[in-house]
């Protein structure tokens, strides 16, 4: 039989699930991960949702617009965590269709919606999926609010920040006597045995130091703060050495999230933006970060 007499060989089809039975002892102890599929036409890209059994609120001024136990955390590749709510739960009659529409293809078109609950209005605050394309987790019966547009979110009766806490991170806060030290345009800022170096999934390692081991008489008050989902709410610190002012440079939690009590009143310096900081005397390698740049 020549070559060109063989047989066709019929194409084998693509496995389109996260993990292969015979790795799934090797990843995270999570059924849920072999039941997602990923979409035909990108290869990689995945969504997913898994059920939140925290009661979940959303208020717009002091009015409560959605309330559940039911809610859906919504993953998808190069995404922050998403909530999504059951339409069942959500003051439908403060949402008022909007003109705006939105498209993805790992979703659909997106339906928007404003706000109105007779005190305040918010301009294309939710948004829904009422007909999502094949391969988006069943969400159609859910919907979704704009996080920033909104005026408070409480996981139970913790209010949270900045977007859905996501439960695949964690945070460690651990005691440390390594000895820390921080450089700063040739001077040493900190310099300290006494820290709590927090470990965040993704995250480069944090050196949490006492104030009293730092060169407090550099420091000087910042009105900026900023917030976390896993932390809290942060003031931060201007540093001033004699060659150069650096802005918003040090933060700390006055009154962290429980799982961050430990680095409660610390503070921490951006490693990004200071000279170096040393561990034990080796200095730590400084990983690329959203804050690299500055803040603004």
């Amino acid at each position: 039989m020549t070559a060109h007499q063989r047989p066709i060989a019929k194409e084998k089809k693509r496995e389109t699930i996260i993990r292969k039975p015979h790795l799934r002892g090797r990843g995270p102890h999570f059924p849920l991960l072999d039941t997602v599929v990923q979409y035909e036409f990108e290869p990689g890209y995945v969504a997913f949702t898994m059920p939140c059994p925290k009661r979940l609120r959303v208020q717009v001024g002091s009015m409560t617009v959605a309330d559940t136990t039911k809610a859906l955390v919504f993953y998808e590749s190069d995404h922050l965590p998403v909530y999504y709510f059951p339409i069942g739960d959500v003051r439908e009659e403060f949402l008022l269709p909007s003109k705006t529409t939105t498209e993805d293809p790992f979703k659909g078109v997106a339906t928007h919606y404003s706000l109105n609950t007779g005190i305040t209005l918010v301009e294309d605050g939710a948004w829904r999926y009422l007909d999502p394309v094949k391969g988006c987790p069943p969400i159609a019966d859910y919907i979704s609010f704009h996080w920033s547009k909104m005026g408070h979110w409480f996981e139970e009766d913790e209010e949270i920040f900045v977007h859905a806490r996501d439960p695949f991170r964690r945070v460690d806060c651990l005691p440390s006597s390594r000895r820390v030290q921080v450089i700063l345009d040739g001077e040493q800022v900190a310099d300290s045995r006494r820290g709590v170096f927090l470990f965040e999934t993704g995250h480069p390692v944090r050196h949490y130091l006492p104030i009293s081991d730092t060169r407090l008489d550099m420091f000087a008050p910042s009105r900026y703060i900023s917030r976390c989902p896993y932390k809290g709410i942060s003031n931060y610190y201007h540093v001033t050495t004699p060659k150069k002012r650096h802005e918003n440079l040090v933060w700390y939690y006055p009154e962290p999230v429980h799982e961050a009590e430990r680095i409660k009143g610390l503070v921490c310096f951006h490693h990004e933006l200071v000279d170096k900081i040393l561990v034990d005397g080796v200095e730590i390698p400084k990983e690329a970060t959203a804050a690299s740049d500055g803040y603004f």
